[in-house]
């Protein structure tokens, strides 16, 4: 026993090692096939703008908190895992390593960490199988000589208190909740982990998200914000890469020329070709632009404009900017993936006129383009409202009707009339008949017992019930939970992100993936309630949160498209499948019966 505390004596004492990051990466790190495009022997010199940062994570670099706000496909997944695997490997000590849930934490242990170990020797050969028994090595603990990984999910108070570590590794933080179980921020509430620490690094990175609340974009900009300068071949003055710089042609059909895409150097206006840019990137440098910052904080910002050859080119950039100028939605995630850039929200409310003025003269029969039905329901105090919605290909959708049912949600006459229309068959323009596929009922008002009773004999008909959860960056759909006196089959369901999603479409112009249609059916007090609501930016704990307000004192509509998402979320089913199938129908002169047993449904057939 002596042995074994000396030993573990002896390693405490032991320095740092010589080595950096970036070294350790291009000596030992190998690349896994099943979970990289480039399986292999890890190079620095691909991605040669990841040296500086992971120089900066290396016990010589004075720095203790480094900051990367980024775009799509420039190695920072690997940047990050390359440092677990330094840490692992020659600087053992508590590491905690931090995604947005604590599932999203399991997928990536699962489908980065491990590969990691499993293809790379050395790591091999200090972190045990975890066959073995008594090997430390969990989805989300894996223990080695001298110290342990901790994952977890910022959505989990536990896991982030659960022990002082000396390494923080901070991934994807714009996702995180702004407040974890009532305990405040998870970012806050993690670097309480490394306080103890002297020798301390903290790795925070992240695509951001909307300008003003982005956690990575207030992280960077109290950083010394460097950026990555490189040279024009033709007349070598650095540079940073803008988007507004991307020259390209289309021709007399409005299509994408690939051969005229380009970079015009700001200084000698020369069009460089991207196969410059290999060249460009190894003579590239960092140079921070705000010399103010602390000394012991490096902020880095890179677009997918700097994407290695082979990656994601310029071409490929430009034609998905192209496909996304329509579609508000699109525009933003290309945006925030793309640029790195933060999304500078607009329009925080939608007028109703313009929609009202844009209805449609379609129904009853469900459009040829639409293939599935769901139905949202939201109770009030006096009345139970439900609307019926069409969805097509890229979630195009039809508003088939909306009802409204009078009485006491209290008593069970109310509840009879929506089950009988709950059950009624629509005729689609192909000729066959359908039943809505899934209902989405809102259980959090005052009848919550109610509800439950309703939904529990009707789940095997796919109606469910649902809560709403008013928190920013929550999926539209939770992982169902039957934690609940009824034991029902309750789903969580992002309410803001719906909202967000719900009003970016109705700024969508043009039919096609993610435009809302409306009937000629539809009155002006369905646009009011639909429109009620606006996105304010407030401070709640010192940080600032997105939050929906009503502007109107009706928003029912709103709600039931709310849940009329959630239940299309819940199914789950290939809406391009399912059109392709009815037109089928169509195409045969057939009439299938679609049974309302759901043993019967198509919708096994469309996953």
């Amino acid at each position: 026993m002596m042995t074994v505390y000396k030993k573990a004596f002896q390693a405490g004492l032991k320095p740092d090692p010589a080595l950096t990051v970036t070294e350790w990466s291009d000596c030992y790190r190998m690349l896994p096939q099943k979970s990289t495009a480039e399986p292999g022997k890890w190079r620095t010199s691909r991605t040669p703008f990841l040296k500086e940062i992971m120089d900066c994570l290396s016990p010589s670099s004075p720095v203790e908190r480094v900051i990367f706000q980024k775009g799509s496909q420039l190695g920072g997944t690997e940047c990050g895992n390359n440092w677990i695997g330094f840490i692992v490997h020659l600087c053992p000590g508590p590491l905690m390593c931090v995604q947005p849930t604590v599932e999203t934490g399991k997928r990536w242990s699962r489908q980065r960490v491990a590969p990691m170990i499993e293809s790379t020797p050395v790591l091999r050969e200090v972190v045990k199988e975890p066959r073995e028994r008594d090997s430390g090595n969990t989805v989300l603990s894996k223990e080695f000589p001298g110290g342990v990984m901790i994952i977890t999910g910022a959505n989990s108070a536990v896991g982030l208190r659960s022990m002082p570590v000396r390494f923080l590794f901070l991934d994807e933080i714009d996702g995180y909740p702004y407040d974890v179980e009532g305990e405040g921020d998870p970012v806050a509430l993690a670097e309480k982990r490394v306080a103890t620490f002297a020798r301390r690094k903290v790795f925070l990175v992240s695509t951001p998200t909307i300008r003003g609340v982005s956690r990575i974009e207030r992280e960077y900009e109290m950083s010394d914000q460097r950026k990555y300068f490189v040279p024009c071949p033709f007349c070598k003055h650095k540079q940073v890469l803008r988007w507004s710089h991307i020259v390209f042609e289309r021709n007399s059909k409005g299509k994408l020329i690939p051969e005229s895409v380009g970079y015009r150097c700001e200084s000698c206006e020369k069009v460089i070709a991207e196969h410059h840019k290999t060249w460009m990137l190894e003579n590239g440098e960092w140079q921070p632009t705000n010399p103010e910052g602390p000394a012991n904080v490096a902020g880095f910002h890179l677009s997918s404009l700097y994407s290695p050859i082979g990656w994601k080119g310029w071409v490929d950039i430009v034609r998905e900017f192209l496909a996304a100028q329509k579609n508000p939605i699109a525009l933003k995630t290309w945006t925030n993936t793309i640029l790195g850039e933060c999304w500078e929200q607009e329009g925080e409310t939608v007028d109703d006129i313009p929609l009202f003025n844009r209805r449609e003269d379609y129904g009853p029969a469900v459009p040829m383009s639409a293939g599935i039905l769901t139905a949202g329901v939201d109770i009030q105090d006096n009345r139970i409202e439900m609307e019926v919605v069409a969805w097509g290909r890229g979630e195009e959708s039809w508003s088939m009707g909306y009802e409204t049912f009078y009485g006491s949600p209290a008593t069970p006459g109310v509840w009879e009339q929506l089950d009988e229309v709950l059950q009624e068959v629509w005729i689609h323009e192909s000729g066959a008949r359908l039943k809505i596929a899934c209902v989405a009922i809102d259980t959090g008002g005052h009848f919550t017992k109610e509800a439950y009773a309703f939904v529990k004999p009707r789940q095997v008909r796919r109606v469910f019930g649902t809560k709403g959860i008013n928190q920013q960056g929550r999926p539209i759909i939770g992982r169902p939970s039957l934690r609940n006196e009824a034991k029902v089959n309750l789903f969580p369901v992002g309410s803001d992100t719906c909202k967000e999603t719900i009003y970016a479409r109705l700024k969508i112009q043009e039919p096609g993936p993610g435009y809302m249609h409306f009937s000629m059916h539809h009155e002006e007090e369905y646009f009011r309630q639909l429109t009620a609501e606006k996105c304010v930016t407030r401070y709640v704990k010192g940080f600032p949160v997105r939050q929906w307000i009503k502007e109107r004192p009706r928003n029912e509509m709103l709600d039931c498209r709310v849940y009329s998402m959630a239940a299309l979320a819940i199914l789950n089913v290939n809406l391009a499948a399912a059109v392709e199938r009815l037109q089928q129908v169509k195409d045969e002169a057939a009439t299938p019966q679609v049974s309302g047993g759901y043993k019967q449904n198509w919708i096994t057939d469309w996953r």
